[in-house]
C-alpha cells in the first residue's frame, strides 16, 4: 500500500488518533508501537476503546489479521484488554491511575478536558549546569588551549601488539576481582612511581583507575561526609571542583602565590585539601619544599588528608622533579593520583591512586562496588607496555618535542615582555604568563585572539571568588613547533589591538 496516515477513533471517548503505514517494514510491527506510543505517552487512556479489528482493517487497508496480530501482542503486555461483547479497551497500565492521571503527579487539563502530557523527571540543580564543548566548526587555526597531548607521538604499532596479545582468551578469563585493577600493572605502576617520581609505594599500594577523576572520586567517596568542608587552589582545575561537588561537600578557595598553595589560608576545619604541587593548574608553579613541609604538618594538626594530583609532570624541562608530598609523608595523610591520559594518550583513561595504608581497604572496596576491575585489557597492555620500557622511551622522545615547542613559545612570550610576566614553569604541557596592567580583562584579551584564529585560556576562567589576577594560560601540547611562530605572532598582534582575522 501506499504511504496512508488514517485516523484511528476511539468513538465513546471521541480520541481521535493518526497511525501511518507509510514505507516498508512489517505491519504488525508498525501498528503495534503507533498504539503503544500512544498509550505510554497520554494521546490513549484507560478505559479509551479502540477500533474493531475490521474496522481498522478497513481503514488501513491491511489485512484483518494484521491488526489482530498487533492487538493480541498490545494485549499479552497488558496494555490493551478485551470485554466480551463490548470491544477492546485501553487497558490500566502501571503508568497511570484509573482516572488516567499520572501516577503520584498533579497534571493539567488541556482546553478540551484531557489531561495534558505528564511532566518528564527533572535532574537536581547540581547537575543542570553543564559546561559547553567546542565544536568542530568552533576549533581555531591554531589550538593553545590546555590538556592535549600529541596523539601522532603515542607508539601506536607497539599499543597494537600489546593489546592483540592481551585478546588471547586465557587473558580474558583472568580477573582477581579486588577491586585494585591487575595485579601486574599495580606493580610496573608503583616501580615506574618510584624511579621516576620518588613515590614510595609496593604493588599492593596501587589501585588502578579510569583515570585521575575516578582516583579523586574514589577519595572523597571514602573520606567525605555531605557538608565536609575541601580546600581547593584558587585559580585552580575546575573539573575537579565540579566531581568534588557532586558529593555535596562545601568547596573552599584558597589563594596561590608563587610558592603554591597558601598554607595558612586553608579554612580550619578543612577534611580534604586537593593540591597540584608539582605543576600548579594553572600558574604553572611548583610548590616549594617550605609550603609542602607547612601543608603536611597542617593536615596532622587539623587531622585532614591530603590529595596529591601529580598529572602531567613527567614532561620536565629543566631541574630534578620536586619531591612530591607522598615522599615527605611519615604518618599517612597523603593520597598520591596520577594519569596516563597526559602522558600516552587521553582516550586509554588509565589512572591510580595510592592511598594511606589506613584507607587502602575502603578505596578498594569503593573501586569493587563502583566499576570492579576495569579495563583489564587495556591495563594488560599497559603493564606489558612498561615492563618492555616503552613508556621510559616514548617520554624521553615526546619530552624533546614539547621542549622545542614550549620554547618556541617562550621565545613569542618574550615578544609581549612589555605586557606579560611569565610564571616560572619547568614541566607539563602549559605556561602561563599575568599581565602587567592588573585592569586588563583577560577574558576580552582571550575573545581577541579567537578573533585572530588563536585559542588561549584566560587566568580569570579558573578563579572559584577571589578576586582574578588576569593573565593567559597557553597550552604547547596540541601545536605543532612550525606552527607556533605564527600563533604567537597572531596572539602578540591581538593583545596589543592590531587589526586582523583569523584568516589573514
Amino acid at each position: 500500500m501506499g504511504a496512508r496516515a488514517p485516523r484511528l477513533i476511539a468513538e465513546e471517548n471521541g480520541v481521535d488518533l493518526q497511525v501511518t503505514l507509510a514505507g516498508p517494514g512489517d505491519r504488525v510491527a508498525r501498528i503495534y508501537r503507533e498504539l503503544r506510543a500512544a498509550v505510554l505517552d497520554g494521546r490513549l487512556e484507560p478505559g479509551d476503546r479502540v477500533p474493531a479489528t475490521r474496522d481498522l482493517a478497513r481503514q488501513l487497508g491491511v489485512a484483518r489479521g494484521t491488526v489482530t496480530a498487533a492487538y493480541d501482542r498490545l494485549s499479552a503486555e497488558g496494555f490493551l484488554e478485551a470485554r466480551t461483547g463490548s470491544g477492546t479497551y485501553v487497558a490500566t497500565v502501571s503508568l497511570y491511575d484509573a482516572t488516567g492521571d499520572a501516577m503520584g503527579r498533579s497534571t493539567d487539563a488541556s482546553g478540551d478536558g484531557r489531561r495534558a502530557r505528564p511532566g518528564a523527571v527533572h535532574p537536581l540543580p547540581l547537575w543542570e549546569a553543564t559546561a559547553p564543548r567546542p565544536s568542530r566548526r568552533d576549533r581555531p587555526l591554531h589550538d593553545l588551549s590546555l590538556g592535549q597531548p600529541e596523539p601522532a607521538l603515542f607508539p601506536l604499532e607497539v599499543w597494537r601488539r600489546l593489546v592483540g596479545a592481551q585478546l588471547r582468551r586465557s587473558r580474558l578469563e583472568e580477573s582477581a576481582y579486588s577491586g585494585r585493577g591487575s595485579p601486574r600493572l599495580q606493580r610496573e605502576i608503583a616501580r615506574f612511581l618510584g624511579l621516576a617520581r620518588g613515590v614510595v609505594a609496593s604493588g599492593d599500594d596501587v589501585i588502578v583507575t579510569a583515570g585521575a577523576q575516578q582516583a579523586v572520586d574514589l577519595m572523597a567517596r571514602v573520606v567525605l561526609a555531605p557538608r565536609a568542608v575541601v580546600a581547593v587552589e584558587d585559580p585552580g582545575y575546575f573539573a575537579v571542583h565540579r566531581l568534588l561537588e557532586t558529593h555535596r561537600v562545601a568547596l573552599r578557595g584558597v589563594p596561590v602565590d608563587d610558592e603554591g598553595l597558601v598554607v595558612e589560608a586553608i579554612p580550619p576545619e578543612t577534611r580534604l585539601v586537593y593540591v597540584t604541587p608539582s605543576h600548579q593548574f594553572p600558574t604553572g608553579v611548583a610548590m616549594s619544599l617550605g609550603r609542602r613541609v607547612a601543608l603536611l604538618r597542617w593536615a596532622v594538626e587539623h587531622d585532614a588528608l591530603i590529595l596529591e594530583d601529580d598529572y602531567d609532570s613527567e614532561f620536565r624541562f629543566g631541574e630534578q622533579p620536586v619531591e612530591p608530598l607522598q615522599s615527605l609523608d611519615r604518618v599517612g595523610r597523603v593520597a598520591y593520583v596520577g594519569t596516563f591520559s597526559k602522558s600516552l594518550l587521553p582516550a586509554l583513561r588509565v589512572g591510580y591512586v595510592v592511598p594511606p595504608r589506613s584507607l587502602a581497604a575502603a578505596v578498594r572496596e569503593a573501586k569493587r562496588v563502583t566499576t570492579w576491575e576495569g579495563d583489564l585489557t587495556t591495563q594488560g597492555a599497559l603493564a606489558e607496555f612498561l615492563a618492555e620500557g616503552h613508556h621510559a622511551a616514548h617520554v624521553r622522545r615526546a619530552t624533546r618535542v614539547y621542549r622545542e615547542r614550549r620554547d618556541r613559545v617562550l621565545a613569542g612570550l618574550a615578544g609581549c615582555a612589555d605586557l606579560l610576566d611569565v610564571v616560572p614553569s619547568v614541566a607539563g604541557l602549559h605556561v602561563c604568563a599575568r599581565f602587567r596592567d592588573e585592569s586588563v580583562d583577560d577574558r576580552e584579551a582571550a575573545a581577541r585572539a579567537a578573533a585572530r584564529g588563536v585559542r588561549v585560556e584566560a587566568l580569570s576562567d579558573h578563579y572559584r571568588r577571589l578576586p582574578p589576577r588576569p593573565g593567559l594560560a597557553i597550552g604547547f601540547g596540541g601545536i605543532g613547533a612550525d606552527a607556533v611562530p605564527d600563533a604567537m605572532r597572531r596572539l602578540e598582534a591581538a593583545l596589543r589591538g592590531a587589526p586582523g582575522s583569523g584568516t589573514d
